[in-house]
């Protein structure tokens, strides 16, 4: 287990979870401005772009690096307000791993993608990316704000995806909605619809309880109920799925949000 250190003493810890030698995220230096829940209708993130160096000024080809990594601290501005996100600098460094990884092995699925922040980083990035979400608005404000992207309304319960035809599918703390029993239905499809060797990138709130929100960023009235998971049963299910986990990242509860987890994982070649 190797313990990372992000902003303000905001700590992760990398749970590995594969064979020494294999491609893992590496430690953190910065991340993207977006925060660990679905962001309000009409909302608007925005995304830096990534720092290519450790705390030792050289980024590493490969692995994880342990120890202390300087960062900035992320703000998401909302609704004329901004709000400093500690989870920031934990987050980026993952994407752009991802985004590393699966690179070249074909298209690219953001499921929950709300106004697109990450869709539109990942297509700077290069990729083949698109994202899809269940509320109109979302994609009405995602084709606002990225219209290089392709946006299209649909829930994940729901999506037409062929065998073996993506490289990568995220679900960037957008998966935390579906019923307990529902959620393994959908890894299975990511499964089935991701080549050998693409990988699903997921974030989500740690914990046993499922709990009823009322509120979002900004006092917007909202109603959806998160349902919450340890770290060990979203393992399971993934691998149930059968993908292979390759890589977890434990985030520390701050003063926004309680604890969460981001799981990387392949399907076997």
């Amino acid at each position: 287990m190797f313990v990372l250190e992000g902003v303000d003493g905001c700590r992760g810890e990398w749970v590995c979870l594969v064979a020494q030698g294999s491609r893992l995220p590496q430690c953190p230096a910065a991340a993207p401005e977006v925060g660990p829940g679905p962001a309000e209708e009409g909302g608007e993130l925005t995304m830096s772009s990534p720092r290519q160096t450790t705390a030792s000024g050289a980024r590493p080809s490969g692995g994880v690096v342990p120890g202390r990594q300087s960062a900035a601290h992320g703000t998401s501005t909302r609704f004329g307000g901004s709000r400093q996100l500690s989870w920031a600098a934990l987050c980026r460094e993952e994407i752009d791993a991802f985004a590393d990884t699966v690179g070249g092995l074909g298209p690219v699925l953001d499921v929950g993608c709300g106004p697109g922040t990450v869709t539109g980083y990942l297509a700077e990035r290069g990729l083949d990316v698109s994202g899809v979400d269940l509320s109109p608005r979302m994609i009405e404000n995602a084709r606002r704000l990225h219209p290089q992207c392709r946006f299209s309304v649909a829930s994940a319960t729901e999506l037409d995806l062929a065998e073996a035809s993506l490289g990568g599918v995220l679900g960037w703390w957008s998966l935390f909605n579906l019923p307990r029993h529902v959620l393994p239905q959908v890894l299975a499809h990511f499964a089935y619809a991701l080549k050998p060797g693409g990988h699903l990138i997921a974030g989500t709130h740690v914990g046993d309880e499922d709990v009823t929100r009322t509120e979002a960023y900004g006092g917007v009235p909202v109603r959806w109920t998160t349902h919450k998971w340890r770290p060990e049963q979203l393992v399971d299910l993934i691998e149930q799925a059968g993908l292979q986990p390759v890589a977890d990242l434990r985030l520390p509860a701050d003063e926004w949000s309680g604890p969460g987890v981001i799981i990387m994982a392949k399907r076997p070649a």
